[in-house]
C-alpha cells in the first residue's frame, strides 16, 4: 500500500526543518506525545550523511483482529539516512520501518524542500505486511498509525520552528 504525507512548516526554511529532524532531544519528544512506552534515539551526523534510528514500544491501538497477532504491544524501529545539503537547501533520505517479530514494515523516501511559504516535509513509502489473506487488511491500519504520527512529529516541528 503506498503512502504519502506532507507536512507543510511556513516560514520555515529547509536547514531549519532538519535541524529539528538531527535533533535527537526533539525526537524524544516526539516519542513522548505518540505516547511511546519506552523509546531510545540515536543520531549519528557524519559530514555528508546523519542517520536516525528511533525504537520504541507502542500501545498496540489497532483493531482486536490485529491485536490478536501483534499483542497489546509493538516494537517499532524507524531508521532513516539523510544526505547532503542540495544547493538549494533541500535535503533527501530514505527511511525503513519495521514492527520487530512481525512481517510489518515500511520502506521509503523523505525529503524536504523549500516552498513558497517556507518549507516542506515529504514521505512517500510503501506499507507492506506480508501475511497471507489478511495483510492487505492490516496494512492500512499500519498507515493509519504512520500518518498519525508523522501528523504529531510535524505540529510539534513547526512549534519548534516557531519557539525558535
Amino acid at each position: 500500500m503506498r503512502l504519502h504525507e506532507t507536512a507543510d512548516y511556513p516560514g520555515a526554511t529547509p536547514d531549519q526543518v532538519f535541524s529539528i529532524i538531527r535533533d535527537d532531544d526533539f525526537r524524544a519528544e516526539v516519542c513522548e506525545k505518540v505516547h511511546a512506552i519506552a523509546y531510545e534515539v540515536t543520531v549519528d551526523d557524519q559530514q555528508d550523511e546523519v542517520r536516525v534510528q528511533i525504537d520504541r514500544t507502542m500501545p498496540a491501538e489497532m483493531p482486536d483482529f490485529v491485536k490478536r497477532l501483534t499483542g497489546e504491544t509493538v516494537e517499532v524501529r524507524q531508521t532513516e539516512v539523510w544526505g547532503p545539503a542540495a544547493a538549494d537547501g533541500s535535503r533527501s533520505g530514505t527511511v525503513r520501518l519495521t514492527i520487530k517479530g512481525q512481517p510489518a514494515s515500511m520502506d521509503g523516501t523523505m525529503a524536504i524542500n523549500p516552498t513558497p511559504s517556507g518549507a516542506e516535509l515529504v514521505v512517500d513509502g510503501d506499507v507492506k505486511v506480508k501475511i497471507p489473506l489478511v495483510g492487505r487488511k492490516i496494512e492500512p491500519e499500519v498507515a493509519k498509525a504512520i500518518v498519525a504520527a508523522l501528523q504529531v512529529e510535524s505540529a510539534a516541528g513547526r512549534a519548534r520552528v516557531a519557539g525558535s
